[in-house]
């Protein structure tokens, strides 16, 4: 690895990598230096960003992976302290917003309909992928993290985990529980030397925004709310990203990393 890399000798488990953020971060990690576990469900796109990384000289792997699967993350885990000898870094990002997959381009302001149109079905799903998902993954990374003798935990939230929108209300929720569950974490774990932290993106170009942004009217309400007056791009989070999981953040956990071009400081 070369001189100045920021994550040499460490391994990631990096979710949701088959595009946008978690694509990205896997490729700035495996750029710094870091073995990477790329997972997702989607392994076509899984397997072409990990083509992608190990042409670029990185060293990555894809596995296929539902977050909501206990049994899928025993055997992950497990897997990826038998292959690479320990576990450093996880990053959680896998996660769904609750829209319609045929909705091609978002025509009203709430993704994924009004709070009095959701079905319990839905409410479950999105709350099983975001949150559950995220304290599933949090939880199996604890043992191989301290047997590594600490680590860092990253986990996606949003700008809808600290304010209200008009995102659906069940987006808000699950976003809301990965903040307040990365501190408790955070706290539990410090004595393990295993730093928790969340990320709060704001309106980010990526597959998942896509409908929205699709939309000129939407998209101009989006800019106009964000004063530094662009859409992030998934490498903005990842650099977020390769902060919290390098050893410069050594002192940081329990913390939020908004990055949201200003929107939440109106």
């Amino acid at each position: 690895m070369g001189e100045g890399k920021r994550l040499v000798d460490k391994v990631a488990i990096v979710t949701g990598g088959a595009s946008g953020i978690g694509a990205e971060t896997a490729r700035v990690f495996a750029g710094q230096g870091a073995s990477v576990v790329l997972c997702d469900v989607n392994s076509v796109l899984g397997r072409s960003v990990v083509g992608e990384i190990s042409d670029g000289g990185g060293n990555a792997i894809f596995r296929a992976l539902d977050v909501t699967n206990e049994q899928q993350w025993t055997a992950l885990v497990a897997e990826t302290e038998e292959m690479f000898g320990k576990l450093n870094i996880l990053t959680n990002v896998a996660g769904i917003s609750g829209r319609d997959p045929k909705e091609l381009t978002q025509v009203t302001p709430t993704a994924g309909g009004m709070l009095e149109d959701q079905s319990l079905d839905k409410w479950n799903q999105i709350m099983e992928v975001n949150a559950t998902g995220t304290f599933l993954g949090t939880r199996h990374a604890i043992a191989p993290m301290r047997r590594a003798g600490g680590g860092s935990i990253i986990n996606i939230s949003s700008i809808c985990g600290i304010i209200g929108s008009f995102a659906n209300a069940a987006y808000h929720a699950s976003k809301g529980a990965v903040r307040i569950f990365s501190k408790a974490a955070a706290i539990q774990y410090a004595p393990d030397g295993i730093r928790v932290n969340s990320i709060h993106p704001g309106f980010v170009d990526t597959p998942m925004t896509k409908p929205a942004h699709s939309n000129p009217e939407l998209a101009q309400i989006r800019l106009e709310a964000t004063p530094l007056g662009r859409f992030g791009t998934p490498r903005d989070i990842a650099l977020g990203c390769l902060y919290l999981a390098s050893d410069e953040s050594s002192w940081v956990t329990g913390s939020e990393l908004v990055i949201d071009g200003g929107l939440t400081a109106k």
